[in-house]
């Protein structure tokens, strides 16, 4: 072959592959994505969670690193405990000291009831004294009358009628002090109970504070920053650590006004990313933003409407995350496409390479 023909063979094979290169390329970027189709950049985020101190306090040691996998219920942190367990030990012997307070004060009740109970008996013996007094200065007034007594028997007659009637008063006078005496005893009762209760409401506050001091993981996922270290005190709501919650991750995108106010809350989406474009990963939308992220400054003509864009929330499912939850990582940068428009196919480059 002469040297003329190998050029112009050359020639040929460069400009066949410029044209192929450059149909692939019409066909790969995202503004060829068929109508029904649409597409935008975003990265890969997670809800974040801090862990943090309800009450402030030492921290006596941190269980868990960073990067590390943690699961529901996992024990992650624990605080010093010193303090609470004596505060604990005090409402204790508070409500020990109530308790022996309730039965005192019962006692006393008892014993004020049998007072009362004695001072009606006097009462009766009284008033039986009173009685027979009167009858005998009635009988003493007849015989002084005729002449057959004194006037010194009628008068003493008198005057132990008299002391009579005022044993009488003072008799119910020692009855209605009684009374009172028991319902102060009573009312002691009532006060010494309430102790009770409010000394069983401090040791449940701190059980409830000693709970409180081991801090676990409200939710699986990946520790993501150690805030606080062994030893450091902290205020109530200081935070420990901050994790990364692997069940719920997702990718924020963004959609021109023509694009997003037709795609609907689950419509399918996929998610490719840089790092691994051969992956296709399926999501779905569960947002779509009601209001805009860019609005111009002014009057929204039809032209600049077009410039409005909205936020869209591409969701992975919980169940694919958990099979590859040792892979999964946030902030990785990738694209996000959705489809609108359930009568399109997916184009192939988002079909191969589909995970399940």
């Amino acid at each position: 072959m002469t040297r003329p023909k190998r050029g112009w063979l050359f020639a040929g094979i460069v400009a066949c592959l410029a044209i192929g290169g450059y149909f692939l390329w019409q066909i790969l970027k995202p503004g060829s994505l068929p109508d029904g189709i649409a597409g935008g950049n975003g990265r890969i985020e997670a809800v974040e969670i801090d862990i943090a101190t309800r009450s402030a306090g030492r921290i006596r040691e941190i269980l868990a690193n960073e990067g590390d996998f943690v699961t529901a219920g996992q024990v992650i942190a624990v605080m010093d405990t010193d303090q609470l367990n004596a505060q604990r030990r005090e409402a204790e012997a508070q409500l020990q000291r109530a308790i022996i307070a309730v039965e005192t004060a019962k006692s006393q009740v008892t014993q004020r009831e049998a007072e009362e109970q004695a001072a009606k008996a006097v009462i009766a013996q009284r008033e039986a004294e009173f009685d027979a007094a009167q009858k005998k200065l009635q009988r003493t007034e007849q015989l002084a009358d005729r002449g057959n007594a004194s006037e010194q028997t009628r008068d003493d007659d008198r005057a132990r009628a008299q002391g009579a009637r005022a044993a009488v008063g003072a008799a119910k006078a020692q009855s209605a002090a009684s009374a009172a005496a028991i319902s102060a005893a009573r009312s002691q009762v009532v006060a010494a109970e309430a102790s009770i209760v409010a000394a069983q409401a401090t040791i449940e506050r701190i059980e409830a504070d000693l709970a409180d001091a081991t801090l676990k993981a409200p939710r699986a996922g990946r520790v993501q920053y150690r805030v606080a270290q062994p030893g450091e005190v902290l205020s109530a709501g200081g935070r420990v650590l901050n994790l990364v919650d692997l069940g719920d991750v997702y990718m924020t995108f963004f959609l021109p006004t023509e694009q997003a106010g037709r795609v609907p809350l689950g419509a399918e989406a996929r998610i490719v990313l840089d790092a691994v474009p051969r992956y296709v990963i399926p999501a779905t939308i569960s947002l779509v933003a009601d209001v805009a992220q860019f609005t111009p400054k002014t009057v929204e003509t039809a032209q600049e409407r077009q410039k409005l864009m909205f936020r869209l929330k591409a969701r992975i499912s919980p169940e694919l995350l958990q099979r590859y939850i040792q892979q999964v990582k946030t902030g990785l940068p990738g694209m996000a496409y959705v489809r609108y428009d359930d009568k399109v196919e997916w184009p192939a480059r988002l079909q191969a390479g589909l995970v399940k």
